[in-house]
């Protein structure tokens, strides 16, 4: 359900029927009702819809403004009678006075569009105010350029960072104990060494022990300490956390993380953690590989070691063709990086990580011009648009 508030001229030649025909055709195209209330109830939506419905609309615009100049006004515009002419001068005169706002104008299909990409940005935007993310251990070493700003990060968005040393997650591994799900049931079926998989499962109880304990929504581990450590990997234990929904990142990448956290939010689809791997210059595509992902998003899915060390217990996922998005944002949210792509296939190379999606994504040259550090996020569907929303709610440039 997504409000809105109505204003029109009397003196309009439109009727309540065709204003009325106009919302139930962007209802049918959202694929959920438009419901009209009253001011207050508009002052009360994070996000609401300011309906102009004529022409003279701007002195009943004037006789609220005091009450709508302190948020955004997404003014929609019917096409009709002066609608749009009206809500230009009422936009002029909005900004001119502090305040802000844009026009959806258009055929239904674009105007729907954009209001559920504003909708699903302001619900991500409100959904992560009081988050909180983890990091295990401090970041990789061969992180130089994956730094991060907690205090921007949490004065802009409400996200709030917690460090946890990398003794209490072997302590907790120590215990050698979880509980069991749906995913620890689906792995424990899986072929592979039952003993590897055992301790893979001892180390996602002590995650998500450490996620209960601290209250998070996400969660970065130092994990290549793990090899020495324990002999062996935290993939699927972060294959389980993602899947359980709650983010969850390698090698204390916490840029990455935030980045993990913000798409999910603003797409409701799983997560996909990964590096840029290779180009194909004559194939105009690009390889993401990684070892671990929700076991929720690929199609199908085998075990096998992790790459870089050969022992523990990491995910291979195969995917079917469909559209794809690719983002990254940088860890003080001054830029971000979204495209939308298309997923070809699933090829294997022994020398890469385990789970490899060729995608093809067209124009690559920001990985090798002006990339925002190597691990990016992929999910599924096409959201650059929802993304792009998101980030102008911040202020944010691309």
């Amino acid at each position: 359900m997504i409000d809105y508030y109505q204003i029109r001229s009397p003196l309009s030649q439109i009727t309540e029927e065709r204003m009325t025909r106009y919302i139930g055709l962007l209802s049918k195209e959202l694929g959920e009702d438009l419901r009209r209330v009253e001011l207050s109830g508009y002052l009360k939506d994070s996000f609401a819809l300011l309906y102009v419905a004529s022409g003279g609309s701007e002195g009943y615009f004037l006789e609220v403004f005091e009450k709508l100049k302190d948020r955004t006004c997404y003014i929609l515009t019917s096409g009709e009678s002066n609608s749009l002419a009206a809500s230009m001068e009422i936009l002029s005169y909005l900004k001119k006075h502090g305040g802000k706002g844009q026009i959806l104008h258009g055929d239904v299909a674009t105007v729907a569009g954009r209001i559920r990409a504003l909708r699903n940005a302001h619900q991500a935007l409100d959904a992560l105010r009081g988050a909180k993310l983890g990091c295990v251990g401090a970041p990789s070493a061969w992180l130089i350029a994956s730094d991060y700003d907690p205090e921007t990060v949490e004065k802009k968005l409400g996200v709030g960072f917690v460090s946890i040393a990398m003794e209490e997650l072997l302590a907790e591994i120590e215990k050698k104990r979880y509980e069991d799900n749906e995913y620890t049931e689906l792995f424990k079926r899986a072929s592979f060494d039952r003993g590897e998989i055992e301790k893979a499962l001892y180390i996602y109880g002590a995650f998500k022990r450490l996620v209960d304990r601290y209250g998070l929504s996400g969660v970065s581990v130092r994990c290549f300490d793990l090899l020495d450590a324990v002999r062996s990997t935290g993939c699927l234990g972060l294959s389980i956390l993602n899947s359980l929904g709650v983010c969850g990142g390698c090698e204390g990448d916490m840029p990455a993380l935030l980045s993990m956290a913000i798409l999910g939010k603003v797409t409701g689809e799983d997560l996909f953690m990964c590096n840029p791997s290779r180009f194909d210059t004559d194939r105009g595509c690009a390889t993401f590989a990684h070892c671990t992902l929700p076991v929720t998003m690929p199609a199908r899915f085998t075990l096998d070691t992790h790459f870089e060390s050969g022992i523990g217990v990491a995910v291979r996922g195969s995917f079917d063709r469909g559209d794809c998005t690719v983002f990254k944002c940088s860890g003080d949210l001054s830029r971000y990086f979204v495209t939308e792509g298309r997923i070809l296939d699933t090829p294997f190379d022994s020398m890469l990580c385990r789970t490899q999606i060729r995608v093809g994504i067209g124009d690559y040259s920001y990985f090798l011009t002006d990339p925002i550090g190597n691990h990016h996020i992929l999910c599924k569907g096409a959201h650059a648009a929802e993304v792009k929303a998101f980030f102008d709610l911040l202020g944010t440039g691309r």
